[in-house]
């Protein structure tokens, strides 16, 4: 397995907004992570959504990005056909879009670890219907 990390959106929120309960957790795994950081555009829409209107935290999220510290992955044909397909599979857990895409993601690249604080839906969630995902922090 390469040395990549899938990034969720409530890592991302607290790692911005210092006022999150989990902020020094997940700067303590970004400050030890020396890997690849990928996310998807759902990750980001929905970090900018609830990082709220002000610029400066907004601003914040997308000078993640624009230095490199994070990828972003855009979704493809075939991945948000994936993404259709696992939402139906894991609607009672439930599945957001936003998870789906990382989901989705963590299949085509081969990643089976998620930076995240949502650790009930990506517990419940498989790789390829079968391989956990392991969870940070």
């Amino acid at each position: 397995m390469a040395n990549e990390l899938l990034l969720d959106t409530g890592a991302f929120v607290a790692l911005v907004d210092r006022s999150e309960r989990r902020h020094a957790d997940c700067v303590a795994v970004l400050d030890r992570w020396n890997g690849a950081i990928v996310t998807t555009e759902a990750v980001l829409t929905e970090t900018l959504y609830l990082v709220g209107p002000r610029w400066q935290a907004q601003k914040v999220c997308l000078e993640f990005l624009l230095r490199g510290a994070f990828l972003l992955v855009p979704s493809s044909q075939a991945s948000l056909k994936r993404v259709s397909v696992l939402m139906e599979k894991y609607r009672n857990v439930p599945m957001d879009y936003a998870d789906a895409t990382l989901v989705a993601l963590g299949e085509e690249l081969g990643i089976d670890l998620v930076f995240t604080l949502d650790g009930r839906g990506f517990s419940a969630y498989r790789l390829n219907q079968r391989r956990p995902f392991r969870l940070v922090p």
